[in-house]
């Protein structure tokens, strides 16, 4: 009996352990299908913060190059307002050539017309500076007139030399209006040639020789039309070489000296602009 119970209890205890052993390996599989689960969610996770990061690097990748591109417009519409700029004062300046070049055709129709020069090149009483003096025409002076051949050439000299400076060739238009003033040292376009050698030197930057020229121009022909241009001009190159006290000393003696000239009219224009 005891042997009954005895084997009765031992097949009890092993059905049991054998229950106890199958419940733990349904709990296992289920706490690896959850760590599965919560594995391929994380993994979803990471995978849905990558592409959220790579569309974010693709958007700013966008950013930028727009960025790029403004800044590209930005400089290019600065480098245009320059050419802009350049090409005004270009014109401005262009515009004063014309202005000055016809000046010089009324004095040069004057000398065909039979005008005669002054002594030491000065202007005419025909066409005199305004606000300057002018110097009577003498006997002696009517009588030493050129001929009409001698005017001619002379004309067509002083035309050659404009026409260099027109064409920008500096270097030429310089040797050209030397030689004029050489070969007609009594012309009445004498102060118009040495001022265009001075605007010669100016454009090839030679400020030394630009400034001693204009210098020159008003200290022989002082009374001349160019005599105010003249200053005019080396108001400009002291300012360019940074001397703006000299610069505006000069234009108040433009105004002092030639209060009525066209000069005059552009320095007061300058100082009103250095006082804002």
């Amino acid at each position: 009996m005891n042997r009954l119970f005895a084997g009765a209890a031992a097949f009890a205890a092993a059905a049991a352990l054998h229950a106890h052993a199958g419940l733990f390996d349904d709990d296992e599989a289920r706490k690896r299908i959850a760590d599965l689960r919560q594995e391929l969610l994380q993994q979803g996770k990471d995978n849905e913060a990558r592409i959220a990061k790579l569309e974010e690097s693709i958007r700013s990748i966008g950013v930028v190059e727009l960025l790029r591109q403004i800044d590209g417009l930005n400089a290019e519409i600065a480098r245009l307002r320059g050419s802009i700029e350049v090409l005004t004062n270009q014109n401005e300046q262009l515009q004063k050539r014309q202005r000055d070049f016809y000046l010089d055709l009324d004095s040069r129709m004057k000398r065909l017309e039979g005008v005669p020069a002054t002594p030491g090149g000065t202007s005419s009483p025909a066409s005199p500076a305004a606000g300057t003096p002018t110097t009577p025409v003498t006997a002696s002076a009517s009588a030493a007139a050129p001929s009409k051949e001698d005017q001619a050439r002379e004309i067509k000299a002083y035309d050659a030399a404009s026409g260099l400076f027109r064409r920008n060739d500096f270097a030429s238009a310089i040797d050209a209006f030397r030689a004029f003033v050489k070969d007609y040292p009594q012309s009445a376009l004498v102060p118009n040639a040495e001022y265009w050698i001075g605007i010669a030197y100016a454009n090839l930057k030679d400020y030394k020789n630009a400034l001693a020229t204009q210098e020159k121009l008003i200290a022989r022909h002082p009374q001349s039309p160019k005599a105010p241009d003249a200053l005019l001009a080396i108001a400009s190159l002291q300012s360019e070489q940074g001397d703006n006290g000299s610069a505006r000393n000069t234009l108040e003696d433009i105004i002092a000296r030639f209060p009525g000239s066209e000069a005059a009219g552009k320095a007061r224009t300058r100082l009103g602009s250095q006082k804002r």
